[in-house]
């Protein structure tokens, strides 16, 4: 009398209580991680309600190690009891805040233009100059990032003082373009390399011409990847602080070089720097909050085919 055995595929089969561990475990290090990521902001928006003292003694917690002050804003003229009245340092800030939003949306429009097309072209045709082919050109756009921008710096202060571009917006937004221009190339590549191409090839079909379909076809698909690298590049853009001191003195300066100028005679006034900062970084958190979907939609894009 022979005896069968039942050979299991699975090698253990995991209690509740593992399983619960296991779930307890990686949220809490996600959670701990998020804690991480989010306390510079924390630390931040509180030291812009701290005075002098509460910051050299490293208080943390409203209304327990410190009570909140308008100091920060007071400074800047954005608090309550000095919103309505004259401020030269407000009116200073408006400046420079105007200055980040022309320069950061018209680098990255121009960038997402000019890079869209850049990389349709790249993904649908095929294109040979010497050695050179479709891989060498994308790779030679995204090695344009290996070269420090310390490097550009003279090279670009004398091009922009000959052509008269020193202190200007519009120097500024071309500059931002070229620096973002390979990263939203990158992108777009991947979101159209995900379309197939048998869609346009209908289209042509059905009588439309290569723009018709890349106009209605094609980019209605691929604009949940224009708005990821767009907002991509404005964040890149918004942040930029080098080129900004170094090719501006007045009338272009950016929010970041205002940011950077919050120094006195007593040492750096943190409380002005991070009311100026929280001001900063308000605006970038509403559009990628308000824009959450189309960014993970679009940063995911080519994942899964």
């Amino acid at each position: 009398m022979s005896v069968q055995t039942t050979e299991y595929t699975v090698s253990e089969i995991r209690s509740p209580a593992s399983f619960i561990t296991s779930r307890v475990f990686i949220y809490g290090a996600l959670v701990f991680w998020a804690l991480i990521c989010l306390f510079p902001i924390y630390w931040t928006i509180t030291t812009s309600f701290k005075s002098a003292v509460d910051v050299t003694q490293g208080h943390l917690i409203p209304f327990v190690d410190f009570q909140p002050d308008w100091k920060g804003w007071r400074s800047l003229g954005l608090s309550p009891d000095s919103i309505f009245q004259t401020s030269t340092v407000r009116d200073e800030f408006f400046k420079r805040f105007m200055n980040s939003v022309i320069t950061s949306v018209g680098a990255s429009s121009l960038a997402i233009v000019i890079g869209s097309l850049a990389a349709y072209g790249l993904t649908r045709y095929r294109y040979k100059f010497a050695w050179f082919k479709n891989e060498d050109i994308s790779f030679f756009f995204l090695s344009q990032l290996i070269l420090p921008p310390v490097v550009l710096a003279l090279p670009f202060l004398v091009l922009y003082r000959e052509v008269g571009l020193l202190d200007t917006r519009i120097g500024l937004v071309l500059l931002y373009t070229l620096m973002v221009l390979p990263i939203v190339i990158w992108i777009m590549r991947d979101q159209f390399n995900s379309i197939p191409v048998e869609l346009e090839e209908a289209a042509l079909v059905d009588g439309l011409s290569i723009w018709g379909a890349f106009f209605r076809i094609v980019m209605p698909i691929a604009l949940p990847g224009m708005v990821a690298a767009f907002i991509l590049a404005m964040v890149l853009c918004w942040n930029e602080y080098f080129f900004a001191a170094l090719l501006t003195s007045t009338d272009a300066k950016t929010i970041p070089v205002m940011v950077a100028s919050q120094t006195g005679s007593q040492g750096i006034n943190w409380w002005s720097m991070a009311a100026l900062a929280t001001a900063a970084i308000a605006p970038l958190a509403v559009i990628g909050i308000a824009l959450e979907r189309y960014l993970i939609m679009g940063m995911t894009a080519g994942a899964v085919k």
